[in-house]
């Protein structure tokens, strides 16, 4: 270890009236304001957090792009109205296979799930892989991969390319998902880690609810919103509607209106953030902690150093370094004790048996993946309400994509406000709590007046209304919490592989409660079925107040306390020793102070 990291003997201080010796570590405290206050005395820290969550952005985008094929299915069946990539007539004169096959459309739609649990089956080794190339390095790779993903969907010529681009950025977007977050963690402050892992959430809803929406609006009406306005449409619908027919309504020279340009920009328009996500975290630092694993000192405490923007000398971050590398020296050391003979794949996987059979480590796995799991079976239930209570498909699409998309967004700011303040406990038990009365008064005004909504307005307003507050409820709780936790609970040498299983779980939920929203929307299905999230809601509560550990205000480096982990006398006899050597006081010391 360089001598630079030391703490320095001479600097020691005598109690008055006691012999003890304190060194001059032990007194430094944590510094600076709480949370969203906290944000703005480290614009640096900011501005750093804030381009990484682009790929929170990208992720929102495609599944913005997600949410609206799947409703746009619906809509042209039996409408054929305008509203999305897919139903634009530009797209029906390029792929009429898809734009006139309502299944295909839904595999085009699913090709973007299936990207990602393609990726879950990679999430054994992607994990390994982000601890050897590093997060800012694998946050660049996933930026590639998503910009070809990208680049196959914006140049397609045939449906093939098309399937293959959804399929290639839904594994980019997986593998983004894993990483941002533990590399926002990794960079932040105890005080403000929160506040900065919830950027990605703000990310993910400016994604969703803003762009998509505005572009393919905008978009579709270029060169007209017809694909040849001279020719009459020669398709009908079951009530008799005439629609659009790309097999016998595009001209023999193609579209003389609306320019493939409509359809063909949303799609390119990803390719913008992508690249500057992967050019731009050329410039970024790395993270620290993943620098401190690798025996990388020197560099970690140049990036502390940049990160907190003080000194090399300063006192706070040669601490904050030695806390960092006393915590990877004795993960080392005790996975080398457990397995002494293992080579470079069998440490790999030692790291999973790790996290099975320790005690305290699987309740962390499994702390995790209910968070992740409750996250997603809360999140995909307004389309399907509103579906349900008796809307017209274009207004249903208008609340769905619009109204509620912009307060999910807004809802988000008072998470990154009271996270680090208040705490992740009661903010996700407050969070469940008003979700469940939401769920539960929607549930039961559906199943009493669901089959007779013209006779009973008031009922489906009022349910409408408690849509909303769900929205909100669940925007400011859940959504942010989630990758907040998961990012904190795990140790150092186990992160990387901890949170590829638990993004690995949030995925397999989102692709069952796709499943299990299509089931419910139609608005012939009984209201009782609402109440499997009602027990969802219950479900998250219970979680929340009895499995889920308060994090707030602890470094990464103080999470074995919380889940009663490596506490036996040998345990902590070992960390100490470590702790002595580098010339950190005893924790026993600092809980004194």
């Amino acid at each position: 270890m360089p001598r630079l990291l030391r703490s320095n003997p001479t600097e020691s201080k005598e109690k008055v009236g006691n012999s003890s010796i304190v060194s001059d570590l032990a007194l430094v405290g944590p510094e600076g304001r709480v949370g969203f206050r906290g944000l703005f005395e480290n614009k640096f820290l900011l501005g750093i957090s804030l381009f990484s969550t682009l790929g929170g952005f990208l992720c929102g985008y495609g599944l913005a792009s997600l949410t609206m094929s799947s409703h746009d299915t619906i809509l042209t069946v039996h409408q054929g109205v305008l509203s999305g990539v897919l139903t634009i007539e530009s797209f029906g004169a390029t792929f009429p296979e898809i734009y006139m096959n309502p299944k295909l459309k839904r595999w085009l739609v699913s090709t973007f799930v299936l990207g990602k649990s393609m990726w879950h089956v990679a999430s054994v080794c992607h994990g390994p892989v982000c601890d050897k190339i590093g997060r800012k390095i694998g946050i660049m790779c996933s930026a590639v991969i998503f910009l070809l993903g990208s680049s196959l969907q914006a140049g397609a010529t045939s449906p093939v390319y098309l399937f293959a681009g959804r399929a290639v950025a839904g594994v980019a977007i997986g593998s983004l998902t894993h990483v941002i977050p533990m590399y926002l963690a990794e960079i932040s402050s105890a005080k403000i880690r929160g506040s900065l892992v919830s950027l990605q959430q703000l990310a993910i809803t400016f994604g969703v609810s803003e762009t998509t929406n505005w572009i393919v609006y905008g978009t579709s009406h270029i060169g007209g919103t017809r694909c040849a306005p001279k020719v009459p449409y020669t398709g009908a619908l079951p009530n008799g509607m005439l629609v659009f027919n790309p097999y016998t309504d595009v001209p023999p020279g193609g579209c003389t209106g609306q320019s493939q340009a409509s359809w063909r920009f949303p799609f390119a328009f990803q390719i913008l953030p992508a690249l500057c996500l992967a050019i731009g975290m050329l410039f970024m630092p790395y993270s620290p902690r993943w620098l401190a694993e690798q025996g990388r000192e020197e560099e970690a405490l140049e990036t502390l150093s940049h990160l907190r923007r003080k000194p090399t000398e300063d006192c706070s971050v040669r601490t904050e370094l030695l806390e960092i590398m006393a915590e990877a020296r004795f993960a080392r050391e005790a996975m080398k004790a457990a397995y002494p003979n293992a080579g470079p794949a069998r440490r790999t996987i030692n790291k999973y048996l790790a996290l099975m059979s320790s005690r305290p480590k699987f309740k962390r796995m499994i702390v995790g993946c209910l968070i992740m799991t409750f996250q997603q079976n809360m999140s995909s239930l307004s389309s399907t309400v509103f579906g349900q209570l008796g809307l017209d498909l274009n207004t249903t699409s208008l609340i769905a994509t619009g109204v509620c998309g912009i307060l999910n967004m807004l809802a988000t700011l008072p998470a990154i406000a009271l996270v680090d303040s208040v705490g992740r406990r009661p903010v996700l038990i407050s969070g469940a709590a008003g979700c469940l009365i939401c769920l539960a008064v929607v549930s039961t005004i559906i199943t009493v007046y669901g089959k007779d909504w013209p006779a009973h307005v008031v009922a489906a307003r009022i349910a409408i209304v408690f849509v909303f507050f769900y929205n909100v409820i669940f925007s400011y709780s859940w959504a942010p919490m989630g990758w907040v936790v998961t990012s904190e609970i795990f140790p150092l040498h186990l992160r990387s592989i901890g949170m590829s299983i638990t993004a690995s779980t949030m995925w397999s939920s989102n692709f069952m409660i796709g499943v299990f929203a299509t089931m419910t929307a139609g608005p012939s299905v009984s209201g009782i079925g609402y109440y499997v999230y009602v027990a969802s809601a219950l479900g998250a509560l219970l979680s929340a107040i009895f499995s889920i550990p308060e994090t707030k205000g602890r470094t990464l480096e103080e999470m074995d306390p919380v889940f009663r982990d490596n506490t036996t006398d040998i345990q902590r006899e070992h960390k100490e020793a470590i702790r002595r050597e580098l010339g950190l006081p005893g924790r026993a010391l600092l809980d004194a102070l």
